[in-house]
């Protein structure tokens, strides 16, 4: 079995003084993918920068207190590996992923953080450019695993997209809000589409509302779960397959929450 969790921290130094902490040392994963970390390594204490019982590795970005990703396994990955070779969003702290040994075989595991963007702006517009250069990366990445011996991928993490409309509850307001705009629930279906990448929660809770991921720290979201599905973990095909069961860790209340996000947790059958 292999259990990974994606969660965007909003910030690890913050979250580890509201619960991080005591969440890492009783989690089951055995790997860990971080978004929105917002901190150089070496701002990082010990207990979070090189937790005791994992590998640990961070994609800072460029501009300090923004973005960045991590990952954090139980076992040394074999390769590890900053971006996806688009020049411009490299050093965005965008994207970092790694390759770790798994019953024979190898599972590419990435830690993402896609631009939340904002409808009619430049940021929008840098939105749809990593989007266009992600997706060929995800195309290199199936046509790699494709084939029974090629080993398996895996990309977690903060997508800033809400595919259809069972993945955000006030859907109706949002249709012209970055997250929710027709181009980018096209760019998901693309992904996604047949033979193609699997959306493995939704694989597994075809017809649940959400499970959501995100709730707005404003007004009572949390509490009447009015939340966005926007953490995903997208799986090759065969690994997709093996999927057993997927667990978004919604905190029991509002003031036990390290995030506006909560942890998503699925368990591969390898």
């Amino acid at each position: 079995m292999l259990t990974v969790t994606t969660a965007n921290v909003n910030g690890l130094r913050a979250a580890a003084k509201k619960g991080f902490l005591p969440w890492l040392e009783n989690t089951s994963a055995d790997v860990i993918c971080l978004q929105e970390v917002r901190a150089e390594p070496d701002q990082l204490p010990a207990e979070l920068r090189a937790p005791a019982g994992w590998h640990a590795y961070h994609a800072p970005a460029a501009t300090k207190g923004r973005a960045g990703v991590s990952v954090f396994s139980r076992r040394e990955p074999v390769a590890v590996r900053v971006g996806f070779g688009a020049a411009e969003f490299d050093a965005s702290g965008r994207y970092l992923e790694v390759d770790l040994p798994h019953a024979g075989t190898v599972v590419t595991v990435g830690s993402l953080y896609l631009p939340s963007g904002e409808a009619g702006t430049e940021r929008q517009e840098e939105k749809y450019r990593f989007m266009d250069a992600f997706r060929q990366h995800l195309a290199a990445t199936l046509e790699r695993t494709d084939g029974d011996s090629a080993g398996h991928a895996l990309v977690c993490g903060d997508w800033n997209i809400a595919h259809q409309e069972v993945d955000l509850k006030n859907w109706r307001a949002n249709q012209k809000a970055a997250g929710f705009l027709p181009e980018e629930r096209a760019w998901m279906s693309r992904v996604l589409a047949p033979g193609a990448w699997s959306d493995v929660v939704r694989d597994l809770h075809p017809d649940t509302a959400g499970p959501y991921s995100w709730w707005s720290y404003r007004g009572k979201a949390f509490d009447n779960d009015s939340g966005w599905r926007i953490d995903y973990q997208v799986a090759t095909p065969r690994l997709a397959k093996t999927a057993s069961t997927a667990v978004v860790e919604r905190a029991a209340s509002y003031d036990r929450r390290w995030s506006d996000h909560a942890p998503v947790t699925v368990s591969y059958d390898l």
